[in-house]
């Protein structure tokens, strides 16, 4: 038998090292076009951990928007917009997510991850100044860790320090102000109308990540901000989450559009989103603004606040959650793990939330609803949980 290469065995080495500290990790394989009732290696399940919250996902409206336009523009863009151009499926979903914003213009990215990075990158550079929040997602953090500039990380959610931050040292050409509005792995929510105070004093730019807010909370599925009567000069959302299609945006003025054009180096060098999945996301910006959108949005929060009551009520959680997340934080990766594999043997799908996602000592179950969950799913969820966590 061939002997592994020392490249096979230094990689193997470190995985090993990984499993050691229960910090392994594998894509389960999954299968079926719910998201909420998958199939996870060949067994149906109950899925309480998709960021699918509308159930829009596989939505037919979707599937008959992408098949459209896939039989006339074809799927794939085959390279980035300023080489190959725009065709009607870009231009239409900037056009739906700008009026459905009410801002002058948006730009749409192949990926979340991929608009957070070219934004930040693209809006500060070695002569400014970023200040975070300490749970800004990973997108966010490399965004600020690639674009050279000075970063200065204040307490989640701690306005006041924020502002500190952006008022202390100097020169800088620019300050930046970074928070996403809904965090994705706790659960709550920034102070948008402290932080957006804090910038103006301090002539610095807010850029606000609604990624798990938009579609799903705020006037009309707006998100956050709308709700707190703020607008950021850089808002930016995913069209993969509530949406239920994939890609990301920006929204803003349309100098902040041009720029990014010319400066985005994951919007230059990418190759756009395929056409089809354009139409899919513009089809649920439809449903997401209309009446449908209105009782996918009240059925969401009518399944969040029952399982928040069931499990304040067993004593697992202090209080109900303000969105579609809800954290059960668990401490050690083992515990973690033993409580995602319990639910599994039980027929529901929560994997475990383990560093480096979340911070060493957090590790947790991310806990998601989405309005394609029925009452009784929600229900029998709950007394699992109790079970396995008494």
């Amino acid at each position: 038998m061939k002997q592994p290469s020392a490249f096979t065995a230094l990689l193997e080495a470190e995985l090993d090292a990984l499993a050691a500290i229960d910090r392994r990790r594998a894509c389960p394989e999954a299968a079926g076009s719910s998201r909420v009732h998958p199939d996870i290696a060949g067994k149906p399940m109950l899925s309480f951990c998709s960021n699918d919250y509308l159930g829009l996902a596989s939505h037919p409206a979707l599937a008959a928007a992408a098949a459209a336009t896939a039989a006339h523009d074809g799927f794939g863009a085959s390279a980035s917009r300023l080489v190959v151009g725009d065709l009607p499926a870009h231009r239409a979903l900037e056009a739906a997510l700008s009026s459905f914003l009410d801002r002058p213009a948006a730009l749409v990215f192949p990926s979340g991850y991929q608009t957070n990075l070219g934004v930040v990158t693209a809006l500060a550079g070695s002569d400014d100044l970023i200040v975070s929040d300490a749970l800004n997602h990973a997108s966010l953090v490399d965004g600020c860790r690639l674009s050279r500039a000075r970063v200065a990380v204040y307490p989640h959610g701690d306005a006041l320090a924020a502002h500190r931050l952006l008022a202390a040292g100097g020169p800088f050409r620019r300050r930046l102000l970074v928070t996403e509005s809904l965090f994705s792995m706790d659960g709550d929510t920034a102070p948008l109308a402290q932080l957006a105070d804090a910038a103006a004093a301090t002539d610095s730019i807010l850029v606000v990540d609604e990624a798990h807010a938009f579609g799903v909370l705020g006037p009309g599925g707006r998100g956050l901000c709308a709700a707190a009567g703020v607008a950021p000069e850089v808002l930016i959302g995913t069209l993969g989450k509530a949406v239920g299609a994939a890609g990301g945006f920006v929204a803003g003025p349309g100098p902040l559009r041009d720029l990014l054009v010319n400066r985005a180096r994951a919007f230059i060098f990418a190759t756009a989103l395929p056409p089809p999945v354009a139409a899919a996301a513009t089809a649920a910006i439809g449903l997401i603004s209309g009446p449908q959108g209105e009782r996918l949005r009240a059925l969401l929060a009518d399944r969040g606040q029952a399982l928040g009551a069931a499990l304040v009520g067993r004593g697992l959680i202090v209080r109900a959650p303000s969105g579609p997340i809800l954290p059960l934080l668990l401490g050690s990766e083992a515990r973690a793990l033993s409580a995602a594999s319990a639910l599994r043997a039980r027929g529901f799908f929560v994997p475990a939330i383990r560093p480096p996602t979340v911070p060493p000592g957090s590790s947790r179950l991310r806990i998601t609803l989405s309005a394609a969950h029925e009452p009784d799913d929600v229900a029998r969820f709950a007394a699992a949980l109790a079970e396995i966590l008494s």
